[in-house]
């Protein structure tokens, strides 16, 4: 588990839309990075639909948010789809 102030290890992952993404993509910027059980499942829901309410306040600080989940691309893009989820979603 990371700690505070742990750099993250290199990373690269399919989002909902089949694009690859690469921590590096990310390099010297600031970002959030969230973890999440499962698609569809309530208190995931409300996580990502918080981040999606606040997501304009995010893209005026240039600060993308990426949800990281065990689910498939497939999920995935259904997820965002049902919820209209701005977020970028990796599997």
């Amino acid at each position: 588990m990371l700690t505070v102030g742990t750099k993250a290890p290199e990373f690269a992952r399919l989002d909902q839309n089949g694009q690859m993404v690469r921590l590096s993509d990310f390099a010297g910027k600031k970002f959030v990075l969230y973890f999440y059980p499962r698609d569809n499942t309530p208190g995931c829901t409300r996580q990502a639909q918080g981040f999606a309410q606040h997501f304009a306040e995010y893209q005026a600080m240039n600060v993308p948010v990426i949800g990281v989940s065990k689910d498939s691309v497939a999920s995935h893009c259904k997820f965002a789809q049902k919820y209209d989820l701005p977020l970028i979603l990796l599997s």
